[in-house]
């Protein structure tokens, strides 16, 4: 996974740069009002600061849709241009008109950055570890925050310091940050597909993951380009195919399903189980007892917490589905295939679809979308037509050689993806069933099933057969039109990649899923906002203040202006090593787990704040009180509050409207912020500092609620599963409100 890692450092870089630049322009505007006489006119001087929120607030209104237009990668590449150019213009800036346009585009840069770093790292980031990447960002823009608060520091104990090179030597790591995202940074594979460039996207995954086999992992890219389609949660028993099961067999008895994989002559047999799935009845239950006890829950808290219930807790890092028959649907590379292979059975989503590079030779358009690399595992294995016991029983083995989701039907996560063609003709000539995608979970552990003797040719001939019981998801394939059946066509009929995003946009955006995703990821941007980092951040000074901290500072010789700077260092060093520990935790112990323990420390150092600026007590007592609270406060915000919200918003919604639904959950972002910043003034001198600490810890305890009724728990599962939960929850929640 090292090639996802480093591409998510390189775009975390960009965050680097918003935190330089909100800690620069703090430091600079004490230097800025003085050159430009702004003592007397505040709100220049407070425009100068906000015109960096006013940048990025323009440009997220169009950033999102644009980013789903032309890439996510050439939008990375105008922010790294907008802090360059913002940069210079700074260091030159005449007058104060100069100024605020420079202020302005190094806002525009800021504002692509917030929208599409979290996108871009969630489509290129294995789910196992993806909410460790999305939470470089936040750790990076700490960084950055530190590294300019010294810089500025430092220039501050200088004779004469010039705030123009403070504002304008962040050109440096913006050069650097253009030179990643042109020469290094590839285009999202899950953008690549969605306009049909499906040899590209092989490629950067490929690039990404390190190995040659991403045939699953494509396939389920394409996938995900459908919305609103109807999911059905079915479960399963699943086996090999053996020599002796054949298609006229599995058509006779209805009972058995076959299902193919993502390479020519892979197929397995399954058997419905009746009554549903653990995950289905568990969801049924939690949206009965919902109704019943009349509880707020969510019915998609409930759902996915099913999943979460059932994934052994072996750590990110490995696969949680079929841990002894790990990639059970993979066989070697060099295994004959099955001569009687029907062509419409071959589910080649985007197999046979030329890039726009334009470069592709014939041979690419009639072969597989990967060749698989043979191992000296697979070479040692018997040779069969189908998937076989010996395939599952080695699985494991080869997917821990090669890497999470090794084999061509895995997705990651736990996840595997596969295809069934169940279309027949009743007693009356009338068709049922056809042609439909399934994402498999496992259910229970291997060998919980026992199975009757199958023949493994080349083995012993006979054994034991272990079968697995696994959770379903189906549903008609994103590429999978009904139109096209009028042309009569033989099999499946399908549609071109690209041909699947022409719809309106708008449309999506009313889909049930997508609505509810909204009201989540746009909830969480709210209440963030409001939840008091930016009354503590205003505060902090004032509490070190107090604590001692400017008055051995000044004994040190330091002026006042330096000690403001040097506090504000110090407090944002504390965030690093929180941050650290919240990427190891936001993909072990997940996203809500964290939230839901996270916030009620912010309560708390909240209420202590309130309570020791309301309560008379000795000056020593209230500066321990109050700095071990702020402490806390930031620690363990930027455990929870801080990343979290941007890493949901960039897993829960479809591809096709991921950049415009990022971009509306970022605009509130801003909105909120810019009401927060300007509203704190107002209420410092209307209910005071113990009345904002009040109405922050208010916002936390709404918060908590929120998290605990409304979002679910993301980690370790593909986006395009996450979208189709968020589906099935919504249809869910309306036939229970319905009833």
């Amino acid at each position: 996974m090292s090639g996802a890692v480093l591409v998510a450092i390189a775009a975390a870089v960009g965050n680097l740069l918003q935190g330089w630049d909100n800690a620069t322009i703090a430091g600079a505007v004490l230097y800025i009002k003085k050159e430009f006489n702004l003592e007397s006119n505040p709100s220049v001087e407070g425009l100068i600061v906000a015109m960096s929120l006013i940048g990025a607030t323009l440009i997220t209104t169009c950033s999102g849709g644009v980013a789903d237009w032309l890439g996510r990668r050439p939008m990375l590449i105008l922010s790294s241009i907008l802090y360059f150019v913002g940069s210079l213009v700074m260091l030159w800036s005449p007058n104060v008109y100069v100024l605020l346009l420079g202020r302005l585009l190094d806002g525009f840069g800021v504002g692509l950055v917030v929208t599409l770093v979290p996108i871009y790292i969630s489509e290129t980031a294995p789910p196992e570890i993806r909410g460790l990447l999305n939470t470089l960002p936040q750790f990076t823009g700490s960084g950055g925050m530190f590294l300019s608060y010294c810089m500025v520091f430092g220039m501050s104990l200088m004779p004469s310091p010039s705030w123009r090179l403070m504002l304008g030597v962040l050109f440096i790591p913006s050069l650097v940050f253009f030179f990643l995202t042109v020469f290094f940074l590839p285009e999202s594979p899950r953008w690549l597909v969605s306009k049909g460039r499906m040899l590209e996207a092989k490629r950067v995954l490929q690039r990404l993951r390190g190995r040659e086999d991403v045939s699953g992992e494509m396939a389920l890219l394409v996938e995900g380009l459908g919305i609103g389609g109807e999911t059905t949660i079915e479960e399963y028993i699943i086996g090999p195919a053996d020599e002796v099961t054949d298609d006229h067999d599995i058509a006779v008895d209805k009972d058995q399903i076959k299902l193919y994989g993502a390479e020519e002559g892979l197929s397995w047999v399954a058997r419905p189980v009746k009554g549903g799935s653990t995950m289905s009845v568990l969801s049924r239950h939690g949206s009965t007892m919902s109704r019943r006890q009349g509880s707020l829950i969510d019915p998609l808290v409930t759902l996915f917490g099913s999943v979460h219930e059932k994934m052994p807790d072996t750590g990110s890092m490995r696969s949680a589905l079929f841990p002894h028959f790990g990639s059970m649907f993979s066989v070697g590379g060099n295994q004959p295939r099955h001569e009687d292979w029907d062509e419409e059975n071959l589910v080649g989503e985007g197999e046979d679809y030329p890039s726009d590079h334009g470069d592709d030779s014939e041979d690419d358009l009639h072969s597989p979308l990967i060749s698989r690399q043979t191992t000296s595992m697979e070479k040692d294995m018997p040779h069969t037509a189908h998937g076989t016991l010996s395939t599952f029983r080695h699985g494991s083995q080869v997917q821990g050689a090669q890497g999470e989701g090794a084999g061509s039907m895995g997705i990651g996560g736990g996840w595997q993806v596969a295809w069934k063609w169940t279309e027949r003709e009743d007693e009356s000539g009338q068709k049922e069933g056809g042609f439909k995608r399934i994402y498999l979970h496992q259910e229970g552990f291997p060998g919980s099933r026992r199975g009757s003797i199958v023949s493994l040719p080349g083995g012993d001939g006979t054994g034991e057969a272990d079968f697995v019981q696994a959770s379903a998801l189906v549903s008609q394939p994103a590429l999978y039109s009904k139109d096209l059946l009028k042309e009569h066509t033989i099999g499946p009929a399908m549609v071109h990649p690209s041909e699947t995003t022409k719809g309106s946009i708008w449309h999506d955006l009313h889909d049930p899923g997508v609505k509810r995703a909204l009201v989540v990821g746009v909830g969480l941007q709210i209440l963030q906002q409001f939840s008091g980092i930016n009354g503590v951040l205003y505060y902090t000074p004032q509490i070190l203040e107090q604590a001692g901290v400017g008055i051995l500072l000044s004994n040190m010789g330091i002026s006042s202006s330096s000690a403001s700077l040097l506090i504000s260092a110090l407090t944002t060093f504390v965030m690093l090593p929180a941050i650290a520990v919240a990427m190891r935790l936001m993909d072990l112990s997940g996203r809500r787990t964290l939230l839901l323990t996270t916030i009620p420390i912010l309560i708390a150092s909240l209420l202590v704040l309130v309570i020791s600026n309301l309560v008379h007590m000795n000056s020593i007592v209230h500066a321990v009180l109050s700095t071990v609270s702020v402490v806390l406060y930031f620690c363990f915000f930027v455990m929870g509050f801080g990343p979290a919200p941007n890493i949901l918003c960039s897993e829960i919604f479809p591809t096709r409207v991921r950049g415009i639904c990022i971009a509306i959950c970022a605009l509130t972002f801003w909105i909120c912020d810019i009401i927060v910043t300007y509203s704190l003034p107002v209420l410092l001198k209307s209910i005071g500092l113990a009345g904002v600490f009040g109405m922050y810890a208010i916002v936390c305890c709404i918060s908590w609620v929120f998290v605990f009724i409304k979002v679910p728990e993301t980690k370790g599962m593909p986006l395009e599963v996450i979208t189709e939960f968020f589906s099935v929850g919504a249809r869910q929640a309306e036939a229970a409100k319905n009833e």
